[in-house]
């Protein structure tokens, strides 16, 4: 059976087109299947269009969360209920085409735990475009694991792929890195980038680059031994640039003091410092929100299991 997980934040505009294109598709693929929503906390009328579509269709299923605890939150939610065989995971703002599904579908019986959908970048400009591809490249190399470009949430998983992520009980998650890490064979393939069919992203560039530092020190400490060298090496620089003023003093006298320099130089330096403080701050923080062991999100509402649910799944989750 697959099970298809749509995190969803503020999707009202696009939500019933979406769940009409992604029923169609799936009734295509003669396979048995659930569809698990996850309202993230919307302010909008995303959640009174999922009590409808649960009400019309046993095969949907929802969870409401008690607030927006974020995407990352909302999916390991929906991976949580998920029950088939083969979990499609894909976003509600049709920018992820269910007519890929059926590929997907295939190329996960050829034995692949992972199928990959990889987009292009047609639709993002430039800037940001230049960014991202600037961003793998530059994480790729400090990282643990490897993130190809372009290739996100929008993914096939076998059941025991997604049963390794969920053993993963760690509270700061990045699911990119998370998926790489897990392993498995994992298969990609390209397809053409849509634009959204309603609404505005939700990914303004403050989320963007408070979701790269995520992406950076979620998979190594690096930065940390980085910060390490960079003290000797200030330090070989402060000792030598020491001893060539010494050296000046005492062949050619004393010279006008270098004001312009000395507060150029402090001013670098502690601009410096403040970084390495706060990553060194980043990292000590996600070791705090471990400690906590709050859980990753809470669920304020779901449809009835015996009203919604499907007999087959009944019989699995009892």
């Amino acid at each position: 059976m697959l099970s298809v997980v749509v995190p969803c934040f503020n999707e009202e505009q696009v939500l019933e087109a979406f769940n009409d294109e992604l029923h169609a598709r799936l009734d295509e693929l003669r396979e048995p299947y659930e569809v698990v929503f996850v309202d993230d906390g919307s302010t909008d009328g995303t959640l009174s269009l999922l009590r409808a579509f649960a009400f019309r269709d046993p095969r949907v299923r929802y969870l409401s969360l008690s607030r927006n605890f974020g995407k990352e939150a909302g999916l390991l939610a929906g991976l949580h209920e998920a029950a088939g065989d083969h979990i499609a995971i894909m976003d509600a703002d049709l920018q992820h085409p269910p007519a890929l599904l059926g590929r997907m579908l295939d190329l996960r019986r050829e034995g692949f735990d992972q199928v990959v959908a990889r987009r292009s970048r047609d639709h993002d400009g430039p800037l940001r475009t230049l960014l991202s591809r600037g961003y793998y490249r530059f994480l790729n190399h400090w990282a643990d694991v490897e993130l190809v470009d372009g290739a996100g949430d929008f993914r096939l998983l076998s059941r025991r792929a997604v049963d390794a992520l969920l053993e993963l009980g760690e509270r700061n998650r990045f699911s990119k890195g998370l998926f790489s890490w897990i392993g498995f064979s994992t298969v990609f393939f390209d397809y053409q980038d849509t634009p959204r069919a309603g609404g505005d992203s939700k990914w303004s560039y403050p989320k963007l680059l408070n979701y790269a530092v995520d992406g950076l020190v979620s998979f190594n400490s690096r930065p940390l031994r980085l910060a390490i060298h960079l003290g000797f090496l200030l330090s070989a620089l402060a000792l030598g640039y020491a001893a060539w003023t010494v050296g000046a003093v005492l062949l050619g006298g004393v010279t006008a003091p270098g004001y312009v320099t000395l507060l150029v130089a402090v001013t670098g330096f502690g601009g410096m410092q403040m970084v390495l403080l706060g990553l060194i701050g980043e990292y000590i923080g996600r070791v705090y929100h471990e400690c906590k062991q709050r859980p990753h999100y809470l669920v304020s509402e779901r449809p009835p299991a015996d009203v919604t649910r499907p007999p087959a799944l009944r019989t699995r989750s009892s």
